[in-house]
C-alpha cells in the first residue's frame, strides 16, 4: 500500500571552514579542524543525495557529531564546559520561516540544528520509500523504523540538548517545543499508518484496525492542536495536512468499527457507523482541496488523487452498501440517530520513538589536542562574523517524480 506524507523543507546553513589560523597550534589540532570541515560538507551533501540510505547517513552523522563533541564536552568528565564551545559562529535557516537564518556562536546550536536536519532526512527517506507503487515488506519495515528513529532524534534534542542553549529559542522557530512536539507526534502517526496498512493486508481483526486508526487520528489531531498558536502564514499548510489525516483515519476507524458491529449482528449501528465514516471521508476530501490551495512551505500534492485515498472511499461505499442490503433482508434494525462513541484502545501496534544518543567523543580528541588550541591567539576584531540577516541558499532537494497512480509528488 502506497502512502503520502507532507514534508517541510530541510534547514539550510552557511558554510563553516573551521579555519582557526594561529589558534590551532599543532598538526593534530589542525587535522581535527580539517576533518570537521570535510565531514560537515559530506553530511550536507548526503541530505540531498537521493541514493543515500540509513547506513550511509548513520556513518556520516557519527563521524561529524563525534568530532563536533570536542567543541562541547569536557575531556575530564567534569561539569565544566569546553573552552572551544563559543569559538565558531553557525547559521541555520528555519523549515517554516524561509531563508533568513538564525545565527549563534555556540557549538550546541550547531549540534541541535544539524541533528534536527538528520531527523528530517529520516522522515524524507521514509516518505520516498512509502510513495513507491509496489512497496515490499522489507521497505515497509524501513519506513516504519526510519520514522521511529526520526521521532527519537527529535525527542532527544528537545529533552537533552536544546535546554543547554545559552540564547533562548525564538518563538515559532524549529527548535521551539511546539514544533518539536508536532514533529515527534507526526512521526509516530505516520509510522502507525504503516502498521495499519500491514494489518489490513494481513486481514487482521477489524476491531484492532479500528482501534489503531482511532489512535492514529488522535495523534494527528494532537499534532495539529500543538501548532494552533503559530502564525498560519507559516504553519497553515502543515496544519491542513495534519487535519486531513486526522479526518481520514477517523473515517477508517468508523469504517472498520462498522465491520465489527456487523459481525456482532448490530446491523443498524453498523450502518450509522459507516454513515459517520462517510462524513469524515467527505471532510477529509474537502481538506485535501484546501491543502492543495494553501500556500506555504511543504510538499506540493493532490492527496485526494492518491491511491491510498481512493481505496478508502471505495471501501466505505462497498461496506455501507453491504450493511444496508443485509439490514433490508435479514436484520430490519433501526439506524440510530447518534453515531456510536468510539472508545477504542489499541493493545498492539502503537509506536514509540527509538531512543537516540549522540556518538561518543572522537578518538582524535585528546587532552594534548585540546590544549593545542590557544584562544589568546584569536583576532581581536572578528570581522568574519556573519550578518544575522544575510540570506543562506536553500538546499537543493532531490525531485522525486510521482509514482504511477500516486497523484502527488513526494519530497
Amino acid at each position: 500500500m502506497t502512502h503520502w506524507f507532507h514534508r517541510n523543507p530541510l534547514k539550510a546553513t552557511a558554510p563553516v571552514s573551521f579555519n582557526f589560523y594561529g589558534v590551532a597550534t599543532t598538526p593534530a589540532a589542525t587535522k581535527v579542524c580539517n576533518d570537521l570541515r570535510l565531514s560537515r560538507t559530506r553530511l550536507l551533501e548526503l541530505f540531498t543525495d537521493s541514493s543515500c540510505n540509513p547506513e550511509m547517513m548513520k556513518n556520516a552523522t557519527d563521524l561529524y557529531f563525534s568530532l563536533l563533541q570536542g567543541f562541547i564536552l569536557s575531556l575530564d568528565d567534569s561539569s565544566q564546559e569546553c573552552k572551544l564551545r563559543y569559538i565558531q559562529n553557525f547559521k541555520w535557516t528555519d523549515t517554516l520561516q524561509g531563508q533568513v537564518p538564525s545565527a549563534q556562536q555556540d557549538a550546541v546550536f550547531e549540534l541541535v540544528s544539524m541533528g534536527f536536519n538528520v531527523a528530517l532526512w529520516y522522515t524524507k527517506y521514509a516518505s520516498r520509500l512509502a510513495g513507491k507503487e509496489d512497496i515490499t515488506e522489507d521497505e515497509a519495515k524501513d519506513v516504519h523504523r526510519s520514522l521511529k528513529v526520526a521521532a527519537g532524534i527529535f525527542k532527544h534534542l528537545k529533552e537533552s540538548h536544546i535546554p543547554k542553549l545559552i540564547t533562548p529559542v525564538e518563538k515559532g522557530r524549529d527548535l521551539e517545543a511546539r514544533l518539536i512536539d508536532s514533529y515527534i507526534v507526526q512521526c509516530q502517526a505516520e509510522a502507525q499508518e504503516v502498521t495499519i496498512a500491514r494489518a489490513i493486508e494481513l486481514k487482521h481483526n477489524p476491531g484492532l484496525i479500528a482501534a489503531l486508526a482511532y489512535e492514529t487520528a488522535n495523534f494527528y489531531q494532537k499534532a495539529d492542536q500543538t501548532l494552533s498558536s503559530l502564525d498560519p502564514t507559516y504553519a497553515g499548510k502543515w496544519r491542513k495536512y495534519l487535519n486531513l489525516k486526522s479526518c481520514f483515519y477517523m473515517a477508517y476507524a468508523y469504517c472498520y468499527h462498522g465491520q465489527t458491529l456487523l459481525a456482532s449482528d448490530k446491523c443498524g449501528e453498523a450502518i450509522r457507523s459507516l454513515q459517520e465514516s462517510e462524513k469524515f471521508f467527505a471532510k477529509a476530501e474537502a481538506l485535501c482541496k484546501e491543502y492543495g490551495e494553501t500556500k506555504g512551505p511543504g510538499t506540493t500534492a493532490k492527496p485526494s488523487g492518491h491511491l491510498f485515498f481512493r481505496k478508502l472511499g471505495s471501501l466505505i461505499k462497498n461496506t455501507l452498501e453491504k450493511c444496508q442490503r443485509e439490514n433490508g433482508f435479514i436484520y430490519f434494525q433501526k439506524v440510530p440517530a447518534e453515531a456510536p462513541q468510539l472508545e477504542l484502545k489499541a493493545n498492539y501496534g502503537l509506536v514509540e520513538p527509538v531512543p537516540f544518543e549522540f556518538p561518543a567523543l572522537n578518538a582524535h580528541w585528546t587532552p594534548e589536542t585540546l590544549a593545542a588550541f590557544d584562544l589568546t591567539k584569536r583576532p581581536k576584531d572578528d570581522t568574519a562574523k556573519p550578518k544575522p540577516d544575510e540570506e543562506v541558499k536553500p538546499l537543493k532537494e532531490p525531485d522525486i517524480k510521482p509514482q504511477k497512480d500516486s497523484g502527488c509528488q513526494i519530497s
